[in-house]
């Protein structure tokens, strides 16, 4: 039978096993309440490719997610390079994986979104539609715009040369994806750095611990292009989505029991340890630091519209 620094049934039966455990599964179960009982607010295919900007754009913005998921994908093919599939044991390379899906996504729905938008003048829908045919104008959309209106003068509804649910319609299964992992990446990203920057970098006593040029640009650049992105997109960022990022966390949790269970007895935060009696503490304050992290990057996007939409009549809200 192993000691408590091992993996055998001793070190499981441990008082702090189950209360750590109760400690993740608890808000996990809530998380899981939560997300089948608030109603979800209506996505338009729209707000995932279309700035927030009357005058920029929309290929800038996919421009801008090609770029970064093209960077971070070359970060990851090089921390991988380095330290194989062992660089997954860390909760860094996972966000920053989810990072890279949703820009990904990102890249891909703005492509089809301005491809659509290129072969046909989206309709009349307010200040975003205000928007697009001021950008878009001089390039011809003006012209068949205008032309369609003139076909239509006299009707009611002024309905546009195409029907609006074919723009202006509800996501799809793709859309809600990418709107989900970027409003989890947001509060990863944000957990990430924090627990590097102010815990690990400056209480981390290991001598195989070193901060080089590669970890700093995995644990800043994540939460960067992110935030970028945000001042970019029209994405909301509603309270409950909360929910999902505990349970990435939770997933991420167990993958390290699971391993520990499996003979592995390397941790790779040493806050994970379960042998110590302080073990609770952390897991604890780990718990109750996503509040905070994804309050947060929450008050930024508000705080975007806040203070962009004094400013700058180019500013749209997010619906």
């Amino acid at each position: 039978m192993a000691k408590s620094n091992g993996v055998g049934w001793e070190y499981w039966l441990q008082w702090q096993v189950p209360v750590c455990a109760l400690i993740f599964v608890v808000p996990s179960l809530v998380a899981v309440i939560l997300i089948n009982r608030v109603n979800r607010e209506p996505l338009n295919s729209g707000d995932l490719w279309i700035p927030c900007w009357r005058n920029l754009n929309p290929l800038w913005l996919l421009f801008y997610r090609a770029f970064a998921f093209t960077f971070m994908a070359f970060l990851l093919y090089q921390i991988v390079a380095l330290d194989g599939a062992f660089a997954f044991y860390f909760y860094t390379q996972w966000t920053f994986m989810l990072v890279m899906v949703y820009f990904a996504l990102g890249t891909i729905i703005s492509a089809r979104g301005c491809w659509m938008y290129l072969k046909k003048p989206l309709p009349k829908n307010e200040e975003r539609d205000e928007f697009l045919n001021k950008d878009w104008g001089e390039n011809g959309s003006k012209t068949i715009v205008t032309s369609g209106a003139k076909e239509i003068k006299g009707t009611i509804k002024l309905p546009s040369l195409y029907n609006q649910e074919e723009f202006d319609q509800r996501a799809g299964i793709w859309e809600y994806l990418m709107q989900t992992i970027y409003q989890t990446s947001a509060g990863a990203a944000i957990l990430t750095d924090i627990v590097f920057w102010c815990i690990l970098v400056p209480f981390m006593t290991d001598d195989n611990f070193r901060v080089n040029l590669l970890m700093g640009c995995m644990h800043s650049l994540n939460a960067g292009f992110l935030l970028l992105d945000s001042i970019l997109n029209s994405l909301s960022f509603p309270w409950y989505r909360l929910a999902y990022f505990v349970l990435w966390s939770a997933v991420y949790v167990v993958f390290q029991w699971v391993l520990h269970a499996c003979g592995s007895t390397w941790w790779p935060y040493p806050f994970l340890e379960l042998s110590t009696p302080w073990a609770p503490l952390w897991y604890l304050g780990l718990a109750l630091v996503h509040i905070p992290c994804y309050g947060l990057y929450m008050l930024l996007i508000k705080a975007k519209s806040s203070i962009f939409s004094r400013i700058s009549h180019a500013f749209v809200r997010s619906n």
